[in-house]
């Protein structure tokens, strides 16, 4: 007999017990737990919503029954239960892997390999890549996993202030007059993707479409370096914020001919003070392997405040059943 799928608002809980303690500092309880409850109802329909996964099915796994891709609330313990759902990097049917960021309690590194058992199982003719974990602690915490997405904040009056740091005379942000530049934003990308090989799997340019959406609501942002355009900065207030209110950056450009000038570090302060709500939370997701990008929003004065980890899967094709055995990390 399966477990019973948690309510929204359970799984809410769950996902704030496992928050960064800085982070509940920062915004009441009571306030995130009713942003959370909002954001994890898309868990619960995907638990129970046929319709929405014969949906998921015809895309992703055309050769599977419509149930292989609802979510599961599966047992890895006594006291140990995990939101298991699959899920397709950046859509791809051929990239697919094991989510689960809400756990009934804070995951522990000897918690893996029933985690690891029990999330693969109810997916195994979809044979998931691996399994992926929200955690607080830091990046390198658990061993044998790979590092994913971390998310990286602060309080955007805290960042106003600054950390001492003197913001450069020449360099500035303004809101977008338009988006003439974006092929050259996708040249900067371009041009760190061939320099660094492991960066196209690291971030990606937005789509123009979300920057046309961005520009409309007046968060898209020109940087500006004596007057001559050098990148785009974009926030939302939609997205994955940990259930606090926030400004989740979207898009963080330099062109490459302003790159290695240390201006990466002034971006989140000018951001600070161009975004009009000083009581929310400025928030980004930043993949841990990304050094320079992790280096200066931490030099603005964000705090890596908990991520993803990957628990790497591999598949026995004689049994069809998913294996994890812990390695140190390379």
């Amino acid at each position: 007999m399966r477990p019973r799928v948690p309510t929204a608002r359970e799984l809410a809980g769950y996902f704030l017990t496992a928050q960064h303690p800085l982070t509940r500092l920062w915004v009441d309880d009571g306030v995130r737990m009713e942003l959370l409850t909002a954001q994890r109802v898309d868990d619960v329909a995907l638990a129970t919503d046929l319709e929405f996964a014969a949906q998921r099915a015809r895309r992703f796994a055309p050769a599977q029954p419509p149930e292989t891709l609802l979510n599961r609330w599966v047992s890895a313990g006594e006291d140990l239960f995990a939101m298991a759902s699959m899920r397709y990097e950046g859509g791809d049917p051929t990239r697919p892997f094991v989510d689960a960021t809400v756990t009934s309690r804070p995951g522990r590194a000897d918690d893996l390999p029933a985690l690891a058992r029990a999330c693969a199982q109810p997916f195994a003719p979809l044979r998931p890549r691996y399994l992926r974990l929200w955690s607080a602690e830091p990046a390198d915490y658990f061993p044998g996993t790979a590092r994913d997405r971390r998310s990286v904040a602060a309080p955007v009056r805290d960042l106003r202030v600054g950390t001492g740091r003197v913001v450069p005379d020449e360099l500035a942000l303004t809101p977008a007059s338009s988006l003439a530049y974006y092929d050259e934003a996708r040249v900067a990308y371009d041009d760190v993707d061939s320099e660094h090989h492991a960066h196209a799997h690291q971030a990606v340019l937005s789509d123009r479409d979300d920057l046309e959406e961005y520009f409309a609501a007046g968060t898209l942002f020109d940087v500006t370096v004596g007057g001559e355009w050098a990148g785009y900065v974009a926030v939302s207030t939609e997205g994955e914020t940990l259930g606090m209110p926030a400004y989740v950056v979207k898009e963080l450009v330099l062109a490459t001919r302003f790159r290695g000038r240390g201006y990466g570090a002034h971006l989140a302060t000018l951001l600070a003070r161009a975004v009009p709500d000083e009581t929310r939370v400025l928030i980004g997701r930043i993949h841990a392997d990304n050094r320079g990008a992790r280096q200066a929003a931490e030099r603005a004065g964000r705090v890596d405040v908990g991520g993803w980890l990957q628990v790497p899967y591999l598949f026995h094709d004689h049994e069809g059943k998913a294996a994890y055995t812990p390695q140190e990390p390379s």
